[in-house]
């Protein structure tokens, strides 16, 4: 090669590599000079009003200009729906477009929040209507084409309208958070990336505020968001390499998978080890208005430091769970009193729990009936029963907050009056896809397993239980019904080689997304597998008493059966 080229060639590399050394170097002190979080804060001040948390209908409605069915893909939108208060699980909302493309939603909220309803089969520029509401209020939404001829959704009232800045631009701080998903390693440098990300996202934020014009109001719910996607994503880092740390295809004789590195699982296992999840304010309401509050709230809930052993069916041992489990997280969370994120997942623990503290006649007339024991030991085991009665105090004393106590109270009340085993389906068209179902199978209980084929778990449950389901369908009283939602009634490719290997010969019903997601409405479910039971009559077996899946299904069937029988 010519001298005079490679001399050229090696200049330009050196070019180059002191551009990007330049780069990098400018970054470092941009992040070096990055406000914390206290200081935007504090230059932004907004006082939470005093009623934050309250129960109440929101309603959103609104109108599509120049809409057409045809044109647009799309006849409803979906919002992934959780209220932290009002169930175990997420559930799906849909909203409905007229053909003249007006819409309205109502829902209860126990508190302030940013959702967004969506759909991905949008066949124009248009795919979702973020918003923000308190309980109690009406939005209204004009969706219409801006001066760029993209569509732009404008808020003509309410807290979305004081809040539209910050609706507008919610997502701009996604990509901050890249170096979290993407990230492989030790934990300990998972911390350093995580200390990185979060001085970057609040150099961002501060950049976004000050262009976009922030209220204070905006700021303080920005800041709120960027701490709950951050502990989101950073959990979700760490339970990322600790899968790593385990060979679940190498088990001891007990069944417990091998740990590759035990020096790193421990740190897993340990409470210092979460040391950037001190830089949220876990005391903060604006926590619960955050659109990615709900998976922070649940990756806090089963942190691995908070795992217990199985507990003894006793006054005593239920006590020592709940102090422990409340120490436990206060050592993840880095505070020293029950903040709010610990009050609430006491509350959760509290509804998982509930069913184990009722007061059960059965189970004490089992004791005073156990010929075993004598009159000392039956009244020992009776004045040592977790009753309802002896727990609820204890877990209300945790509930510093009213609101929270409140909640849990009506709870209690609302499960102590649900006397019935079933419930009727309402007349509805997603109600009468599972009514046809039910005629086509007269006289038979439906087993229904909502799954699809993005869903890990669903399909290793369906390929575990091919034989327990072989079994099960020669019964005469029961139909195992599988139903999944694709972008068409027919299903997909891979949808229908799967359904050829695996439920060859069963009830397998392919639906639209828009209609899976009216059946998530109904039955107030988002994640999957999910199941739902339904009688001969049809009418659907409530909460409390459904199959949950394969694993003793018989068992629990004949159960079921039976207390339908002495109903």
């Amino acid at each position: 090669m010519n001298k005079k080229i490679i001399i050229v060639l090696l200049a330009l590399v050196a070019a180059i590599v002191a551009i990007f050394g330049a780069i990098a170097i400018y970054y470092k002190v941009q992040i070096a000079n990055a406000p914390t979080m206290q200081e935007l804060a504090e230059a932004y001040p907004w006082k939470v009003p005093d009623d934050w948390f309250q129960t109440d209908t929101i309603t959103l409605k609104g109108r599509i200009e120049g809409y057409d069915a045809e044109k647009f893909g799309f006849t409803s939108m979906r919002c992934s729906f959780n209220d932290v208060f009002e169930s175990d699980r997420s559930t799906v909302l849909v909203l409905n477009i007229a053909e003249d493309g007006t819409f309205c939603k109502k829902f209860l909220a126990s508190y302030p929040m940013q959702q967004v309803f969506y759909t991905t089969d949008s066949k124009v520029s248009f795919h979702r209507i973020p918003f923000f509401a308190r309980p109690g209020e009406t939005i209204d939404v004009t969706v219409r084409k801006g001066s760029f001829g993209q569509y732009e959704c404008v808020y003509n009232n309410g807290s979305s309208k004081d809040v539209e800045r910050w609706l507008r631009n919610w997502d701009e701080l996604a990509s901050s958070f890249s170096p979290l998903w993407h990230f492989e390693g030790t934990f300990e440098e998972a911390n350093e990336v995580a200390d990185m990300t979060w001085k970057m996202v609040m150099l961002k934020l501060q950049k976004l505020i000050r262009s976009e014009h922030y209220t204070p109001m905006e700021v303080q719910l920005a800041l709120a968001d960027a701490q709950a996607r951050f502990g989101e994503d950073y959990l979700g880092c760490i339970v990322k390499q600790a899968d790593a740390l385990v060979n679940r295809e190498k088990c001891d004789s007990l069944g417990r998978a091998e740990i590759l590195d035990s020096t790193e699982w421990k740190k897993y296992c340990d409470a210092e080890t979460y040391a950037p999840l001190r830089r949220i304010d876990f005391d903060n309401p604006l926590l619960f208005a955050s659109y990615h509050f709900y998976l922070l709230q649940n990756r806090i809930e089963f942190a691995r430091p908070l795992a217990t052993s199985s507990i003894v069916l006793s006054f005593e041992s239920y006590s020592k769970h709940l102090t422990d489990y409340l120490a436990a997280l206060q050592g993840l969370m880095g505070d020293d009193h029950d903040n709010l994120m610990a009050q609430l997942c006491a509350y959760k623990d509290f509804a998982f729990l509930f069913d184990n503290f009722r007061e059960d006649g059965a189970a004490y007339q089992y004791v005073l009936n156990n010929t075993q024991l004598t009159e000392e030991q039956k009244q020992r085991n009776i004045e040592g029963w977790p009753t309802l009665a002896k727990m609820m105090p204890l877990y209300l004393d945790a509930f510093k907050h009213p609101y929270f106590r409140q909640k849990a109270e009506q709870f209690r009340d609302r499960k102590l009056s649900q006397k019935d085993l079933v419930t009727q389906l309402p007349y509805t068209p997603a109600a009468e896809m599972i009514r046809t179902l039910a005629d086509k199978y007269s006289g038979k209980f439906l087993f229904i397993d909502f799954w699809g084929m993005s869903c890990g778990p669903c399909r290793a449950a369906i390929q575990q239980s091919k034989e327990l389901r072989a079994e099960i369908a020669k019964r005469d009283d029961v139909k195992l019904i599988f139903i999944a939602g694709e972008n068409t009634p027919d299903g997909s490719d891979a949808y229908k080689k799967y359904v050829a290997e695996w439920l060859a010969g069963e009830e397998a019903v392919c639906v639209t997304n828009a209609d899976f997601s009216r059946l998530q409405e109904m039955f107030e479910f988002n994640g999957i597998p999910h199941y739902e039971t339904i009688t001969p009559d049809g009418y659907r077996v409530s909460e409390d008493y459904r199959l949950r899946g394969y694993e003793n299904f018989v068992e629990q069937f004949e159960k079921l059966k039976e207390k339908l029988l002495h109903n």
